[in-house]
C-alpha cells in the first residue's frame, strides 16, 4: 500500500513537468491580424554600399514617390502605382495590416493590401523549378525552435524592394525569420541575397503588433485610389 502511494505521488509531481515538456514543443501560434510597427521606409538603405554596378543602374532610372529622389505620383514609375503586387518584402511598406492563418500543410498571410495573398508551404516541399515568376514568388517555411523560417524565390524582377526604388533581379532570395517576443510582438528579420543586385546579403529586423480587435478589409488598388492620380495615368485606366 504505501509503495503504491509512493508511486501515485511521483506520478502527480511529474506531470507538471510532462505537460511543460509538450508544451514546450510546440510551435508558437502566429495566427491574429498583425500590424507593421515603426516600420521605416529606409530601412533598406543599409544595403546602398553593397549595390552592384547593375543594381545602381537600375536604382537611377527608379522614380519614387518618396524620400530624396521623389516625383509626383503622375511621373512615378514605382510599380505599384500601376496597381502590379508589390512582392516581397515591399509588400510590407504599405500601410495595411495582414492576417496570419495556420493550417495543417501551409500558413497564409492575407495582406489587406488589394487582397495580396501569400501561400507559404510547410509540409517539408522543396522550391518548384518549374513554373515561370510571379509576383510573390514561392515561399517555402520551417519552423527551427520557435521562429518560422520562410524562404522565397523566382520573384519577377519588375517590383521593388522598398518605396525608394531598390531594386532586385530574379536571382533574389528572401529570407525571413518570425519571431514572436511577447504575446503581442512579432519580430521579423528579412534577409536579402541576391548576387546580381547586392555584393553580400545582408538583413534588416523590424516588429509586428498584434491588434486581436482589428479586421483585415477590402482594399482594391483601384477601387480605393485618388481619381485624380488615376485620370493622369499613374495607375492603368
Amino acid at each position: 500500500m504505501l509503495r503504491t502511494k509512493w508511486f501515485a505521488a511521483v506520478g502527480i509531481l511529474l506531470l507538471p513537468l510532462g505537460v511543460f515538456a509538450q508544451e514546450k514543443g510546440k510551435t508558437p501560434d502566429l495566427t491574429g491580424v498583425w500590424t507593421a510597427r515603426g516600420l521605416s521606409a529606409t530601412i533598406f538603405t543599409k544595403g546602398d554600399p553593397l549595390m552592384t554596378d547593375w543594381a545602381k543602374t537600375e536604382y537611377a532610372k527608379a522614380k519614387p514617390s518618396f524620400g530624396p529622389k521623389m516625383v509626383t505620383l503622375d511621373q512615378t514609375n514605382d510599380p505599384v502605382y500601376k496597381c502590379f503586387p508589390p512582392g516581397v518584402p515591399r509588400v510590407y511598406f504599405h500601410p495595411f495590416p495582414l492576417q496570419i492563418i495556420e493550417a495543417p500543410k501551409m500558413l497564409l498571410m492575407f495582406f489587406e493590401y488589394d487582397h495580396t495573398m501569400r501561400r507559404v508551404y510547410t509540409d517539408g516541399r522543396k522550391h518548384n523549378e518549374d513554373i515561370d515568376p510571379t509576383w510573390m514568388g514561392d515561399s517555402i517555411g520551417h519552423w527551427e525552435g520557435d521562429t518560422l523560417v520562410v524562404e522565397t524565390t523566382n520573384q519577377i524582377a519588375k517590383s521593388w524592394i522598398d518605396r525608394l526604388g531598390h531594386p532586385h533581379s530574379e536571382q533574389l532570395r528572401v529570407v525571413e525569420k518570425f519571431k514572436k517576443t511577447t504575446a503581442d510582438n512579432l519580430q521579423v528579420e528579412v534577409t536579402l541575397n541576391d548576387a546580381k543586385a547586392y555584393k553580400e546579403p545582408f538583413s534588416v529586423t523590424f516588429n509586428m503588433q498584434l491588434k486581436p480587435n482589428w479586421e483585415v478589409a477590402e482594399q482594391n488598388c483601384i477601387d480605393n485610389s485618388n481619381l485624380d492620380n488615376l485620370e493622369k495615368g499613374a495607375l492603368p485606366k
